[in-house]
């Protein structure tokens, strides 16, 4: 008898038109972006999932200039928010000034914008950070308690972090954490694309972002963005699947993955689970699918996990990784 996959799939149909203009919006940030295509899958797939992604990476891998080049490529409103040890919840969402003989309200950067670049936001307090992932989560703002305001849509928020400088940072809290479709990790580019980069003629301009022009509006992300949920299907089968991940976190014992018993301090939430569905989603559009499978769950789940699960202290001591940890669980979960 055939799996439930395999009988969908003779059901699937394309989707050229949509994936073309997909396809435009990454090769304009090409342009600028050299051997990082993975990571800009990700970040469009997050895009069309209405999440959100945490860059992490050392120094110069061009996160700020990927974030960039997308507001430019989608034709949208970008803004770039520099995270300081003293900035205000204020600085972000705005606050009231004394004008003339009344109060008026100044609006923050968060206001008004669909590509938000919050650079280094481990550095910013408690405070900030939450009403910066409150934001995230509600996509509204209440200035001082007393004027409510929508956010844009869409509305995306890259936030960057380097994990090699911790002095004056203010580590996001799990519960802030798991607000965060994706966490990517962006490692160093290859020797081949380095050469690349020294030869792309984009980067050697002072503004780099000169070439790059708009291929899409905001309305067309939203169009594609309600268009994936109506058209892609996720069958019970596959929500089994990403049940069964999700709690794999929690009870690995269940799952017959006795190593990483005691192991794991923290699973995902609930919150992960809807990710997971919503992030596969769009990875099987870019498939041209019409149903989630498993290796669209699979393609997906690291990223959507990583940064969802907190080992103990005496597994870590023993060499036991998140990264690892998730590919037990993807090797050792049984597919529905």
């Amino acid at each position: 008898m055939e799996s439930p996959a395999k009988v969908l799939k003779k059901a699937d149909s394309v989707f050229n038109d949509d994936n073309r203009k997909i396809q435009k919006l990454v090769d304009e940030i090409e342009k600028v972006i050299v051997g990082q295509t993975p990571l800009i899958h990700r970040v469009v797939v997050a895009l069309l999932a209405d999440g959100h992604v945490l860059l992490e990476g050392v120094p110069g891998l061009a996160k700020t200039l990927l974030v960039s080049a997308l507001g430019s490529a989608m034709g949208a409103v970008f803004r770039r928010i520099q995270m300081v040890p003293d900035i205000l919840p204020s600085d972000l969402i705005g606050t009231y000034l004394y004008v003339g003989n009344s109060f008026k309200l100044q609006k923050g950067p968060l206001i008004d914008c669909n590509v938000v670049l919050v650079d280094e936001i481990n550095r910013a307090p408690a405070k900030t950070q939450a009403a910066l992932l409150q934001a995230m989560q509600e996509r509204q703002v209440t200035v001082m308690g007393k004027d409510t305001l929508e956010l844009s849509d869409p509305f995306i928020v890259l936030a960057t972090q380097n994990p090699v400088e911790q002095d004056g940072t203010y580590p996001l809290p799990e519960a802030q954490l798991d607000r965060f479709l994706f966490k990517l990790v962006v490692g160093y580019p290859s020797e081949e694309d380095e050469m690349h980069i020294l030869t792309n003629v984009q980067l050697d301009q002072r503004d780099k972002l000169k070439d790059i022009r708009p291929v899409l509006d905001p309305s067309d992300i939203c169009q594609l963005r309600e268009g994936i949920k109506g058209e892609v299907s996720v069958e019970h089968y596959a929500h089994k699947y990403i049940v069964n991940l999700v709690r794999a976190t929690r009870h690995p014992g269940k799952f017959g993955l006795k190593s990483l018993e005691g192991g794991i301090r923290l699973g995902a939430s609930p919150r992960a689970t809807m990710a997971l569905r919503d992030a596969a989603r769009v990875e099987a559009f870019f498939h041209n699918r019409k149903h989630v499978y498993p290796e669209d769950i699979q393609a997906v789940a690291k990223d959507v996990l990583r940064h969802r699960i907190f080992l103990e202290f005496s597994a870590e001591a023993d060499g036991l990784t998140v990264e690892t940890a998730l590919q037990e669980i993807l090797d050792g979960v049984q597919i529905p």
